[in-house]
């Protein structure tokens, strides 16, 4: 072996124990990264959990706001939420799997969709409170949808559209090609297509990505803030058209208050808020779950 050839080995070496070593750093700094913010956030759960106890009861959740701590209960801001997230799922998934569909299948390239793409991915890093502006000066002023559940689905649904036909796009595109050409090559329309072989292979990927979308929009109170969502509700809704309050704008007007006893409300009012989330969650895996069990590719 030449010597230059062995100088040439030494330095390859030199430079592999290099990046091995780089690789090893930054595994390490990752890691140290995740079990700081999951410590973090296990002593905040812990802290809240401990600050709750003894408020979280069944008599909280049955009863209405009051200004006595002791018979303050959360049950108008519960309803709120469950009504609100119904609604924004019923308005928001057809609309942002549609556009996704739409986007991905059928329009092709050409100024007007690099556009669509660019605003939408824009939209997507909007700050929640413009969407509140922009909710209260749509629906609820020029529509006239006045303080409704309707006109807070509305604009949530607003807020998480971007996620949602973003994620889609992705889980659609993530789809072997091969699938759609076997499916053309068998005579199958292209709607046939996306029904029958597209969209439930992509399901597992939208499910992702709408349960990210709705844990956004149970956790925002910004938006319901600037339509009016009411902080004493006492009444739960019985239809889109009703008043209503939610579990952040509860929580955050309990916090606000300078009474010690309001801040263990909050705190039970945020557990309540993590199980509604948690459950959510769950269900929604569970979907992907049996999606991801029935694919065949």
């Amino acid at each position: 072996m030449s010597e230059v050839a062995t100088i040439l080995l030494k330095s390859e070496g030199s430079n592999l124990q290099r990046r091995h070593r780089r690789s090893r750093m930054m595994k390490t700094f990752f890691q140290v990264a995740t079990w700081t913010g999951v410590f973090i956030l296990a002593i905040l759960l812990i802290q809240i959990s401990w600050q709750a106890m003894g408020w979280l009861d069944l008599q909280f959740l049955t009863s209405f706001p009051s200004r006595f701590a002791e018979k303050a209960g959360i049950k108008a801001a519960l309803w709120g939420t469950i009504w609100l997230i119904l609604l924004t799922a019923v308005i928001s998934i057809p609309i942002g799997v549609g556009a996704a569909v739409y986007l991905e299948e059928y329009s092709g390239p050409s100024w007007l969709n690099t556009t669509i793409e660019i605003n939408i991915a824009n939209l997507a890093g909007t700050p929640s409170i413009v969407y509140g502006i922009l909710g209260l000066a749509l629906f609820v002023r020029w529509l006239d949808l006045g303080r409704s559940l309707l006109a807070g689905a509305l604009t949530m649904s607003l807020l998480i559209l971007p996620v949602t036909i973003m994620a889609s796009r992705e889980a659609l595109r993530a789809v072997p090609k091969s699938i759609r050409l076997a499916s053309f090559a068998l005579g199958a329309t292209r709607w046939n297509t996306i029904r029958h072989h597209l969209l439930p292979a992509a399901l597992p990927g939208i499910m992702t990505g709408i349960i990210l979308a709705l844990s956004r929009a149970i956790g925002e109170s910004a938006p319901l803030v600037m339509i009016g969502a009411l902080s004493y509700v006492a009444f739960t809704p019985n239809g889109p058209m009703d008043s209503f309050s939610a579990l952040p704008i509860q929580i955050f007007n309990w916090a606000s208050r300078p009474q010690k006893e309001f801040y263990s409300l909050a705190a039970a009012g945020i557990v309540v808020l993590l199980l509604v989330l948690l459950t959510m969650n769950a269900a929604a895996i569970w979907i992907r779950a049996r999606a991801q069990k029935d694919s065949r590719w």
